[in-house]
């Protein structure tokens, strides 16, 4: 049985609020993002501390910015974590989604967002994430607040919930939100 984790999906970037990819790449958290950012360190205020929660983090810009206010309001040091980075988007890395949609047509009109992020050219398989995030999972021994990307964020908890990666799509998943995944039990906090 996992300990209690908060999930949290870093605040809005400059290339979010474009529509640009950034997988590996970097792009500072927008005037929105910060406020995301504050926000949840204030609801988590009182309830996370350095005696019962641990703060692990992407190591990338974007979700150290968004950690920075959590650690601060609750006194948990941040512990940079290379496993919990954002899945990478191979060629498609710092290019606009209709850049993409020009070069890379979908194959059908529906695809689905899982679909578009499996055939970017040269980016990182699901099965590589699948084990990343399975390792971070593997190395908590107390409640975590866990700031990472949007998609990695899906990958750890649909794994954190004893799920099959065929239901990564299940999940919800948002900027500014909190997921609280206890006792087998996956919420919005």
């Amino acid at each position: 049985m996992l300990p209690d984790l908060y999930v949290i999906r870093h605040g809005e970037t400059e290339f979010n609020a474009i529509g640009r990819m950034q997988g590996g790449l970097d792009s500072r958290l927008t005037n929105k993002g910060r406020e995301q950012a504050d926000v949840m360190a204030d609801k988590l205020r009182g309830i996370v501390g350095p005696n019962t929660h641990d703060l692990i983090c992407s190591p990338q810009g974007r979700a150290l910015a968004t950690a920075d206010p959590i650690s601060v309001a609750t006194g948990c040091p941040i512990a940079p974590v290379a496993d919990l980075r954002e899945i990478s988007m191979g060629d498609w890395t710092g290019l606009p989604r209709s850049e993409i949609d020009r070069r890379w047509p979908a194959p059908n009109p529906n695809e689905h967002f899982i679909e578009f992020y499996a055939r970017a050219p040269k980016g990182e398989s699901f099965e590589n994430l699948w084990d990343r995030v399975g390792r971070v999972l593997d190395g908590l021994t107390r409640p975590t607040v866990i700031v990472t990307h949007g998609f990695t964020s899906r990958f750890l908890r649909t794994r954190a919930m004893g799920w099959g990666m065929d239901r990564i799509a299940d999940l919800p998943g948002k900027q500014g939100a909190i997921f609280q995944i206890s006792n087998g039990q996956h919420k919005e906090f």
